[in-house]
């Protein structure tokens, strides 16, 4: 079985989710969210993109509602029994709505209080308005989708590992990377080489696709189709994350090809400066806010305050697709409180239109007791290929 964790942990994660239903008075849970199946069961598919739903009652038992093509999924990637996987039926006429209300009443569910998760890619609009037209009235919907994720974002000795393992896959990527990129060199070798760096690893997809771009297209923050090649001056833009048992530890790099320019030195410069200061300000017990705080200052005090972003970084965790961010985001006035065992994303992002320069920098961090731990091993100085 491809199962990652002890059942041990995964009982104890299931116990957690029991208690905050109790806490919050709910008799149950919809789940939607592929993160939730993955982390409470091990459940490891892409067949979120279809409708499934995994049911946890107040008092621990644990129901996946799925597909024909996830049965044996879940039977080799989770730690349900047979009896806890149950299969609606494809044919015409056929609503797996109603069905799943049915598995919801069996569970002695009907009438109760339930929360659901709504904030996820694993439940469509369209799903969802199905799902309550076929639902009892007697039978009462709370939004929850924060009610697991909270529970996740305080990683597990093993869980940590895990992490440490994707950053060692990210730095190998790094590694591929400054070794393809050159002047005349095509973005699909780039690509190609740091993908199969994380796949020599023993890593696997991450949680959306490597970003890449180069000339213009360093300025951009998302992977567009059509890769070019390289000019003998030119930028390039990459962000990708290598990943490990679907946990992540995504990086951030602009590489100059060529000699870097006066302004680009400038940039990195503040990049770094932004960087450090941002895991300085990470701490227990207090606020994401501080932390872009901290990145809005030193690029405002280098005047590139139209250059950066909204926010400077995101948890990190074990994601699926279509993006690896694990939300919340340091944003500004950001209330939630670091913990111990969290682990962040932290990205640096220059975007200079009007000079047409990009400078972005990054990597992912864990907070301890007395603060940050950088989980790459990748220096910051400056790349000139």
């Amino acid at each position: 079985m491809a199962v990652h964790f002890e059942l041990e942990e995964f009982l104890a994660r299931i116990s957690k989710a029991c208690q905050a239903l109790r806490h919050r008075q709910l008799d149950g849970l919809l789940l939607f969210a592929p993160e939730s199946h993955y982390y409470l069961t091990g459940y490891d598919t892409f067949g979120f993109a279809m409708f499934q739903c995994m049911v946890v009652t107040a008092d621990g038992e644990v129901h996946l509602y799925t597909r024909l093509p996830d049965l044996r999924q879940a039977q080799q990637t989770s730690i349900l029994e047979d009896r806890q996987i149950h299969i609606w039926g494809e044919k015409e006429g056929a609503d797996p709505f109603v069905g799943l209300w049915g598995l919801i009443d069996s569970l002695g569910l009907k009438g109760k209080l339930l929360g659901i998760e709504k904030k996820t890619v694993g439940l469509t609009a369209f799903n969802y308005e199905q799902l309550l037209a076929a639902k009892d009235s007697a039978t009462s919907l709370v939004e929850s989708s924060d009610l697991v994720s909270m529970i996740r974002r305080i990683k597990s000795k093993k869980e940590i590992e895990y992490h440490r393992k994707a950053a060692k896959l990210s730095d190998d990527a790094l590694d591929a990377a400054l070794s393809s990129t050159c002047a005349g060199a095509f973005e699909g070798d780039i690509l190609a080489d740091m993908q199969g760096a994380v796949f020599r690893g023993g890593g696997s997809y991450a949680g959306n696709e490597f970003i890449i771009g180069s000339g213009e297209g360093a300025l951009l923050c998302r992977y567009q189709s059509g890769p070019r090649t390289l000019d003998k001056q030119d930028q390039i833009t990459l962000e990708w994350s290598g990943a490990y048992h679907r946990y992540q530890a995504a990086m951030m790099r602009t590489l100059i090809v060529g000699s870097a320019n006066t302004a680009q030195r400038k940039m990195h410069a503040a990049a770094v400066e932004a960087l450090e200061a941002c895991e300085l300000a990470i701490k227990p017990n207090h606020p994401m806010g501080e932390v872009f705080d901290a990145h809005a200052r030193v690029f405002d005090s280098h005047g590139l305050n139209h250059a950066r972003m909204q926010a400077c970084g995101y948890g990190m965790g074990a994601i699926f697709n279509p993006i690896w961010v694990d939300f919340p985001m340091f944003y500004e006035g950001n209330p939630l409180l670091m913990d111990v065992g969290n682990v962040f994303f932290l990205h640096m992002i220059l975007m200079d239109s009007d000079a047409g320069l990009g400078m972005c920098w990054g990597h992912s961090v864990l907070v301890t007791d007395s603060g940050v731990e950088r989980l790459s091993r990748s220096s910051l100085d400056i790349v000139e290929l």
